[in-house]
């Protein structure tokens, strides 16, 4: 079964409602035809009015974050049910700006997951390692725990989504090459599959996120395990679009 492509942006603390919704209604006419799947993660204060500004479009309205718990006394957090209200249907959970500045780990990821799971949200499901860890050879050491750890009581892994972005190459300029990618991604799969078995782990769809933009997307996605691309700066602008379209 082939895997459908998948990009998704992620906007992160950027953009106003309309600022926002100019982008979404610029991009709107240049994504009508495209082949893969379209998201974009918005902050949870403009999930309404890019939810409205995408509608009727190939753009899906995605969230950054979520907690686990149903409600309660966490201030500042956003619940599951909150984000189904307006029908977000993906959700990014993990990435490495969260572990980094917010202190999120991989206990906390599996919890997110299993919640986003719960609630018939579709996870992305970020991974990676830092430079310090590359240089040092353990790549496939820190991507193994963040996958047993994170993925810890997951039934069916093709509800998942996993981003794969190396840390150094986030909002750095810097870009794993096309081969670079290629193997760590077949490595993450190889071990999706001694976890879950061959034919889950072939159905699950893996992003490359570390810096992915017009220019280097055809490279990228050529590649056999590579099904798409978590894109964070380009998704601020037209170019977004290029990368949807990367097949033309």
């Amino acid at each position: 079964m082939a895997r459908k492509p998948f990009i998704a942006g992620n906007w992160k603390m950027n953009m106003t409602v309309a600022s926002g919704t100019k982008l979404i209604a610029d991009l709107k006419p240049l994504v009508k035809e495209a082949k893969c799947d379209v998201c974009l993660c918005v902050p949870a204060i403009l999930i309404p009015a890019m939810v409205k500004a995408a509608k009727g479009s190939k753009i899906k309205i995605g969230a950054e974050n979520l907690h686990w718990a149903a409600s309660g006394a966490y201030t500042g957090e956003i619940s599951a049910e909150m984000l189904k209200d307006y029908g977000v249907k993906y959700v990014i959970i993990g990435h490495s700006e969260r572990r980094q500045y917010f202190g999120e780990n991989n206990d906390t990821v599996n919890m997110r997951t299993l919640t986003a799971l719960k609630n018939e949200l579709t996870p992305i499901v970020c991974i990676g390692e830092t430079l310090t860890e590359r240089t040092n050879g353990e790549t496939e050491n820190v991507l193994t725990r963040q996958l047993e750890f994170g993925l810890h009581g997951v039934e069916d892994v093709k509800q998942i989504v996993i981003a794969y972005e190396p840390v150094w190459a986030i909002g750095t300029g810097q870009t794993a090459t096309d081969e670079q990618a290629q193997e760590t991604i077949k490595f993450i799969r190889k071990k999706l599959s001694k976890m879950f078995g061959v034919k889950e782990a072939n159905r699950v769809r893996i992003l490359y996120g570390g810096s992915m933009n017009a220019g280097n997307c055809k490279g990228l996605m050529a590649q056999p395990d590579i099904d798409g691309g978590l894109i964070g700066g380009a998704s601020l602008k037209l170019d977004f679009a290029k990368i949807v379209n990367y097949e033309k």
